[in-house]
């Protein structure tokens, strides 16, 4: 595939899956994201990946190298490789709807994480 196009709104806003790569190519990939009422992504590090994210919906907060922000529709951010991040859903009622770049590609083409626990178990039988 030579390229991508969608309209990243909408497909944001549809989409339920923890996670979901929608297109992975040679130095960025495309991932659809939304965390249930209080949910979190989980503190991470990524030593060769940045990450940029846009909020669609909801409200939450994040948190890069122990500085915290608050985020919510509109907003995007940007994670530099080798920083400690985390996303956290800090709506009790709604959904907050995100996509995210990575760069270079971070999951395999196509996965889908149905939720959180599919994620982390993903996570331990691939650690890398």
């Amino acid at each position: 595939m030579s390229g991508y196009v969608v309209n990243i709104e909408d497909v944001t806003l549809k989409n339920n899956n923890f996670r979901q790569v929608l297109f992975t190519g040679k130095y960025c990939q495309l991932v659809v994201m939304c965390l249930k009422p209080g949910e979190e992504i989980g503190e991470e590090i990524h030593n060769n990946v940045d990450q940029f994210f846009r909020i669609d919906s909801g409200k939450g907060k994040v948190i890069i190298d122990g500085k915290e922000n608050e985020v919510s529709d509109g907003f995007a951010f940007i994670v530099t490789a080798g920083a400690k991040h985390n996303v956290i859903n800090t709506s009790q009622t709604d959904d907050l709807k995100l996509y995210t770049i990575y760069s270079p590609p971070n999951h395999p083409d196509g996965t889908t994480h149905k939720n959180k626990a599919e994620a982390e178990k993903y996570e331990k039988e691939h650690h890398h």
